[in-house]
Parts: structure tokens; sequence; C-alpha cells
């Protein structure tokens, strides 16, 4: 999927990526620590819901800056005049 040269704009789409992650797995790991029976789950969940959506969309939009950011390598013969 991500075959040959990589330009600036598919590094910039890794770290994107690699960022929202990183949000994604901070808010999972938040939940799992502090989740207690007395807390107001309705509440608690709605506190959530802006970052996993915000970390979802950039995890797209970093996936379709790698796409977009790789270069096809040019066969010999194949190019149109």
């Amino acid at each position: 999927m991500f075959e040959g040269e990589k330009t600036i704009v598919f590094w910039l789409g890794l770290i994107i990526l690699g960022l929202a992650s990183v949000a994604l797995f901070s808010v999972l790991w938040f939940t799992i620590l502090t989740a207690q029976p007395y807390v107001n789950t309705d509440y608690y969940w709605r506190l959530l819901v802006p970052p996993v959506v915000a970390g979802i969309v950039f995890i797209l939009i970093g996936l379709y800056m790698m796409k977009s950011g790789t270069r096809k390598k040019e066969e010999k013969g194949t190019q149109l005049l």
C-alpha cells in the first residue's frame, strides 16, 4: 500500500497518525485507570467523546496523507508523449 518513494506528505501523515494513536491510547488508559463504580458514567463518557472522535478523524487524515504521499516508480517504456 505504501510502496514507492516517500515524500514529505507521507512523513507528516505518519506523524499525525502516530500522535492520534497515542491520544486514543491515552483516553483508553485514562478510562481504565479512573473508572470507578461511583462515578456518574453519563457525564464521564460525554467528556471523552470529543477526543475519541478527533483521534479517529486524525487517524483517517494521517492514513490518507500517507497514501497520497507516496510516488509510484515509473517503468521505462510506459511513459506517453
